[in-house]
């Protein structure tokens, strides 16, 4: 038997509040793209599911060239969110939601915590501990200390 191999983990990128705004126009470009996609996939799954129960309700089987249509359909669009998803994440942004909404991991004031940035909103200004989530956001005190 092989040696397992041992786990190698990505040394995680720490961002200053100048370096997350720096990438937010590349962030803002695929978190737009995330909520696009995000979209599509839900509207398929809907569509998805009104075939499925169409079928059921049919004693005929019109259904199963739409169904399987739009399964296909839907794991292609599913691939292609995965694929904007680990694009921020290669970038070492945190996605936290569908609705433009990440986080860059930082330190501010010796401890880690997270930038948060909603899209739509111009730039970085708002921070949260790494458990708070977007509900204990506040704003970046103006004599903000954040390194990498």
């Amino acid at each position: 038997m092989a040696p397992a191999k041992p786990i190698v983990e990505k040394k995680r990128r720490y961002f200053t509040v100048e370096e997350a705004n720096k990438a937010l126009p590349l962030v803002r470009m695929i978190l737009s793209d995330i909520v696009r996609q995000y979209r599509i996939v839900e509207d398929l799954q809907q569509r998805l599911s009104m075939v499925s129960r169409d079928r059921r309700r049919s004693t005929s089987d019109l259904y199963t060239e739409e169904l399987a249509q739009s399964q296909a359909e839907l794991e292609a669009e599913e691939a292609k969110l995965k694929s904007y998803i680990d694009e921020l994440r290669r970038l070492g942004v945190e996605f936290k939601g569908p609705d433009g909404l990440c986080d860059f991991y930082s330190i501010l004031d010796g401890r880690e915590v997270f930038l948060c940035w909603h899209l739509g909103e111009p730039e970085v200004s708002y921070w949260h501990d790494l458990d708070a989530g977007f509900a204990g956001r506040q704003p970046l005190p103006a004599h903000a200390e954040t390194s990498d």
